[in-house]
């Protein structure tokens, strides 16, 4: 089978790759760089392009059948996304699986939540197959706070004391692959949730627990995340994940039991738990160091 990985050098995308690769499927990834077209696996194709360039939407998807899509968060995630459905119509494509995100309709205020809400709807009327997936946020998204954990003995994530139930970048990855390369996921809508919820509090234990040092939960001050992140993200990012982490203090993200039912049965084994990746990554902190 022919597919498209859009977003394919990610946390997420790159995971997609190697899944799809294992199921010998036939993966071409659309890059905006040189650089990192060089860095895909063995075995993998690339198409260097943008998808708001027509000449990229009129011929990337050329003789592709299967299409796995994943827009980053940006200004322009709705265009991208639109223009990509139009092109993968154009030719032909068989089978389309958007990454959306877990709750989506429960939050559309959300600049990155409510952007992928016209994509599901352009795609559940393009007369294509479709899946769409809805994960919760990452476990993989604590490596970015790698030196305030190992260095400061900070978990820094303000997503306060409701719950969320995170979910593995590889999890997501299996179920874009198998919705893709077997039958009966069409028309589907998979929510991907992590197998229990936690909150900031518990997570900090956790990560306490498998370091072996002392680490503290940074808090719930959103003004104070703003102020220190501000310092290395977009100001827009900034102010869009504000909201975001306003909306998990106030309402928690919770999957229900029959949402984790449904991925087991999905995957084939259930979800990854976060102590599970939380223990595979220090291991990793340690052989790098």
């Amino acid at each position: 089978m022919k597919v498209l990985v859009i977003g394919g050098t990610g946390t997420v995308g790159s995971h997609v790759v190697k899944e799809l690769l294992a199921r010998n499927a036939d993966v071409t990834v659309l890059t905006r760089s040189e650089e990192h077209a060089h860095e895909l696996p063995q075995g993998t194709h690339s198409a260097v392009g943008d998808l708001l360039d027509p000449t990229t939407v009129r011929s990337v998807f050329k003789g592709m059948e299967g299409v796995f899509m994943l827009n980053p968060v940006s200004t322009t995630e709705t265009s991208l996304g639109l223009f990509a459905l139009n092109g993968a119509q154009m030719a032909g494509v068989r089978h389309m699986v958007y990454m959306s995100v877990h709750q989506v309709d429960q939050a559309v205020h959300l600049p990155h939540f409510g952007s992928k809400i016209p994509v599901e709807m352009a795609l559940k009327a393009s007369g294509m197959d479709y899946t769409i997936l809805r994960p919760n946020n990452f476990f993989q998204n604590d490596n970015w706070f790698t030196e305030a954990l190992q260095q400061h003995g900070v978990y820094p994530q303000p997503i306060g004391s409701k719950g969320l139930s995170r979910v593995d970048t590889r999890d997501i990855a299996e179920a874009a692959a198998i919705a893709l390369t077997e039958q009966g996921h069409s028309g589907k809508t998979y929510n991907l949730v992590g197998p229990e919820p936690l909150t900031g509090p518990q997570t900090a234990e956790i990560w306490q627990k498998v370091l072996g040092k002392p680490i503290v939960y940074g808090g719930d001050d959103l003004d104070a995340w703003e102020q220190q992140t501000l310092q290395y993200m977009e100001p827009w990012k900034v102010f869009d994940f504000k909201l975001m982490y306003e909306f998990f203090q106030k309402n928690g993200f919770k999957g229900t039991a029959e949402d984790v039912d449904h991925l087991t049965k999905l995957l084939g084994h259930a979800p990854r738990t976060f102590e599970k990746f939380v223990q595979e990554t220090a291991e990793q902190w340690k052989s790098a160091a």
